[in-house]
């Protein structure tokens, strides 16, 4: 062992012996500071973000967005954080993720030694984190929309003897609900039954709940429901029929857009596999893995790749269909 972690070692178990012999506790008073260095840094940071957050929803309520970059930014953090059921609010879910560019700059930068290359990489990076964050939020909530759909589907052919009564008849099996929608439904019988709201106020807190791919249901549901009359109950009829046309017409989109990622990752792969041949040519490989120009043309390139697959992943989506509010 050399002198220097022999040194070490006798100067990590002295200054043990005496923090136990004295009772020093430095060990549980440094935990103590930087737990509340953090708890003031976080309150700081909630408190700074909550006051954006009043600031951006006064400026949504008194002056009509245009659709820019910041209004799509923040409609794509909302349906990731209500995707994910996350509790943080855009603003902090922003500080995150600036927190965590700045991280993997620096961490980067400690071996790549270019703080350019290094912040192209990491944008290659975040753009590749928010793109498997879409994907996923895609997932849900197209799973989410077939759940209601479903949920429709079983509703429907029984609501000629009323929605509630059809909602219960449902719910007595956990066959045609989700397990994800299913609280809400319960909570739609509580309201009507014990709480005292009237069935406009549960079905509009239900819809509020579902968000608006339930629009139509719950509209008509309101409708039939204080002006019921004989044969009615055939507009519910047009919900089964659109659930149907949905459903087809998503099952084509996504055979479509499977054969589109496949031929891109295909095209990729061929790309890559030639980067790899190009490599056994000794300049090549040296300019590209050792000079700075060739890092940094590595970097672009990825970055390309990334923002190319991000944006076909952008364009794919579940088709929904939405009841058009009026305008005014």
């Amino acid at each position: 062992m050399s002198p220097f972690f022999a040194g070490l070692l006798v100067s990590v178990v002295v200054f043990c012996t005496l923090n136990q012999l004295l009772e020093l506790r430095f060990f549980a008073d440094t935990r103590k500071f930087f737990n509340e260095l953090f708890d003031s840094l976080w309150g700081h940071l909630e408190r700074y973000n909550r006051k954006r957050r009043s600031e951006r929803i006064k400026r949504e309520n008194i002056v009509r967005q245009k659709e820019n970059l910041i209004v799509k930014y923040n409609r794509l953090i909302d349906e990731f954080l209500h995707s994910f059921n996350m509790s943080f609010t855009i603003e902090m879910a922003t500080s995150l993720i600036a927190a965590v560019f700045a991280i993997l700059v620096i961490i980067s930068s400690m071996f790549l030694k270019d703080i350019t290359i290094s912040f192209i990489l990491t944008v290659s990076i975040m753009i590749a984190l928010f793109t498997w964050f879409s994907i996923e939020s895609r997932r849900k909530r197209a799973a989410r929309a077939e759940s209601i759909a479903d949920a429709e589907d079983a509703i429907c052919p029984l609501a000629r003897d009323g929605v509630l009564i059809a909602v219960k008849k449902v719910m007595e099996t956990e066959e045609y609900i989700d397990e994800d929608i299913r609280p809400y439904f319960r909570e739609f019988i509580d309201n009507c039954e014990t709480r005292g709201y009237s069935f406009r106020q549960a079905m509009t807190q239900l819809n509020r709940h579902l968000g608006a791919r339930f629009d139509n249901f719950a509209e008509k549901a309101i409708i039939f429901e204080y002006n019921e009359r004989k044969g009615m109950a055939d507009i519910f009829h047009d919900i089964v029929d659109e659930n149907a046309v949905v459903r087809e017409m998503n099952t084509k989109k996504e055979d479509m857009f499977k054969r589109m990622d496949r031929d891109f990752l295909m095209k990729t792969l061929l790309i890559i596999l030639f980067f790899i041949y190009a490599l056994s040519v000794p300049e090549f490989r040296d300019f590209m893995l050792n000079t700075t120009a060739g890092k940094f043309i590595n970097s672009l390139c990825v970055n390309i790749i990334c923002i190319s697959f991000a944006w076909g992943q952008h364009l794919q989506g579940s088709l929904e269909l939405k009841r058009q509010k009026p305008k005014g």
